[in-house]
């Protein structure tokens, strides 16, 4: 089958996460399949509900709570799915089995949608009890199609606290857990990813958005792996979006912090607080392609390769630099707002940073961006375009005593924009790049609205219109890697 790191590597225990859309069909739960029997090491295999089915627990909850009755045909139409599976995936000397671990689940299931519809609500716990069947499902259902497998429940594993109106993972106890739970075989381990919970009161909760790569990060380093692979629907990180740059290369080797950067700046490959917990133990990741198991993918470790994409800079005649590449790749994060504030205050920016920060932060909102001021006398910076609306009335409420003694003169939201940036480790290595990036986007007739380029030692942003992603997309890859 396929081999990815020296023999000497390879004999070490390997955590490996499938996401929704390796085990959304027949055709990608057989290779699933192959892909762990194939493996010579011990592994912990951690798997995402059936592709699509997350939402569609959750919009079914919400029709019910509305009192529309088709949620019950919803139902059905789910429960027939993973009938249907089953039927094509688990032998038929298990199939018996494994229907008689389903069945409860989904009559778990009708009972909370039944509940949800009497009631016409749908309380947050209801909820997470909603959507963990996903995983509870899947998992039983990978651990039956593969003959050697062993099912571990993931709800008496990976342990939740509550961090002001969050559940966030309990580190310390996820880890012992997981430690008494998996470090013994029989191998492979298949567990579901995303769900958790409560320490304290054993209420089903979840990890939140890209759980699933999280609770796969927390193994990899609780049982010191020798690698952590996401196997996923692309080949690994590309240098852009293909759906916007088709000739978009796929990144060889890269740094765990460049991901990280790619990630935050749009590329929806993997979650990045998944790279924290490996990252501190220096556990290499590789992203993967479920249906093309044989491609390379992308090794993501400490250090990345200097040639690994392939790029020597800007190639319209300015300098380069060998043998190092410079960028590693370019992604862009849509929906984003401009929050400014002005005032002869504005120009302590250590001071009002901090309060503008640990008022936001407060509430659990995260300014990510601070673009360069226009003026002494301005603060800059750049939150999701969901949350800015929250984040002015949070401003306001905070320097209220500001703006009445015109110290602050105004907190001013601009939405409709997007974050745009180049990422590498060799950035800096080039003090010019970011007044050249930005001129390949002006060339192009793209207005920059601002420029982050001292936030970060390995990204250079910029703050451009939503509608002008795709061209300035389209520019800066051409300038860089064609």
């Amino acid at each position: 089958m396929y081999k990815f790191l020296p023999e000497e590597v390879t004999k070490g225990m390997i955590v490996l996460k499938f996401g929704g859309t390796s085990v959304g069909t027949t055709e990608s739960l057989q290779n699933v399949k192959s892909i762990v029997e194939s493996l010579d090491s011990d592994a912990v295999v951690v798997v995402s509900a059936l592709g699509g089915l997350t939402d569609r627990l959750i919009a079914t909850a919400k029709k019910a709570a509305s009192g529309d009755s088709t949620y019950i045909e919803d139902f059905e139409a789910m429960a027939k799915r993973h009938y249907d599976i089953i039927e094509d995936v688990v032998a038929q000397d298990v199939r018996r089995s494994t229907l008689s671990a389903i069945q409860p689940l989904l009559n778990e299931l009708r009972r909370l949608y039944d509940g949800v519809s009497l009631i016409a609500d749908l309380p947050e716990r209801t909820l997470a009890q909603i959507v963990s069947l996903g995983e509870r499902m899947s998992s039983v259902i990978v651990a039956d199609m593969i003959p050697a497998a062993r099912h571990e429940n993931s709800l008496d594993i990976i342990r939740t606290e509550k961090w002001f109106d969050k559940n966030i993972a309990s580190t310390e106890l996820t880890e012992r857990l997981i430690r008494e739970h998996l470090s013994e075989g029989p191998y492979p381990v298949i567990m579901g990813g995303f769900i958790s919970s409560d320490k304290d009161t054993g209420e089903i909760t979840n990890l939140g958005r890209g759980g699933s790569d999280y609770t796969a990060a927390l193994v990899a380093a609780a049982l010191d792996a020798e690698v952590l692979e996401i196997w996923t629907d692309v080949d690994g990180f590309l240098t852009a979006d293909p759906r916007v740059v088709p000739n978009a290369r796929v990144i060889d080797e890269m740094s765990f912090v460049e991901s990280m950067d790619l990630c935050t700046f749009g590329a929806k490959v993997i979650y990045p607080p998944t790279i924290y917990p490996v990252f501190h133990k220096n556990i290499p990741i590789r992203i993967l392609n479920t249906h093309s198991p044989d491609a390379p993918g992308t090794l993501i470790s400490d250090h990345s390769s200097a040639n690994a994409a392939g790029c020597d800079g800007i190639t319209n005649g300015a300098p380069t630099l060998q043998p190092d590449r410079i960028v590693a790749g370019i992604s862009a994060l849509k929906d984003e707002a401009l929050i400014t504030l002005r005032g002869r205050f504005a120009s302590d920016a250590a001071k009002i940073s901090s309060r503008a920060f640990n008022a936001l932060s407060l509430k659990g909102l995260s300014p990510h961006l601070i673009p360069t001021c226009d003026s002494i006398n301005s603060f800059s910076f750049v939150v999701a375009g969901s949350e800015a609306m929250q984040a002015v009335r949070l401003l306001k409420e905070e320097f209220a005593p500001e703006l009445v003694d015109n110290s602050l003169e105004v907190i001013e939201m601009t939405r409709g924009l997007a974050s745009l940036a180049a990422v590498g480790d060799n950035l800096r290595t080039v003090p010019s790049m970011s007044r050249k990036l930005e001129g390949e986007l002006e060339k192009s007739g793209i207005r920059v609205i601002g420029t982050a380029n001292k936030s970060s030692e390995t990204n250079i942003a910029f703050i451009i219109e939503e509608a002008d992603v795709t061209p300035a997309l389209k520019a800066l890859h051409a300038a860089i890697f064609e």
